[in-house]
């Protein structure tokens, strides 16, 4: 399962509190793409789909994940972090054997072939 830390949490609270429509929780998923193979997504969502794992922290976040990305996104913790490197959400993915060097992509594949990062912090 998809672990948030409690800063993570507070982020989320504090996202979906400050919308002005109704909004049930946030979709953390994997997509296809980034320089090592996959990307992490994140986005708000009005309601769950049928299919998806449904993780309540508290009474007001809920995050949904699709039935793809659950096994790519098994064990990872997902931290709200404030640094020198910028503001956001990071991930920590035990599954990842190849990483982009500015972390926003990953491999599950140590054979796939990398790309050039073309997300690199400033």
């Amino acid at each position: 399962m998809v672990m948030l830390t409690d800063k993570a949490v507070d982020a989320v609270r504090g996202v979906l509190t400050a919308q002005t429509e109704t909004v049930a929780g946030l979709r953390v998923l994997v997509k296809t793409g980034g320089c090592a193979g996959y990307e992490y997504a994140l986005g708000l969502e009005v309601e769950p789909a049928a299919d998806d794992a449904v993780l309540a922290y508290g009474d007001d976040v809920k995050v949904f994940v699709d039935p793809v990305s659950l096994p790519l996104l098994d064990g990872v913790t997902v931290d709200f972090v404030e640094d020198i490197t910028g503001v956001g959400f990071r991930f920590d993915n035990p599954n990842a054997v190849k990483t982009c060097g500015c972390g926003s992509s990953f491999s599950t594949d140590a054979n796939a072939p990398g790309g050039t990062c073309s997300s690199k912090r400033a």
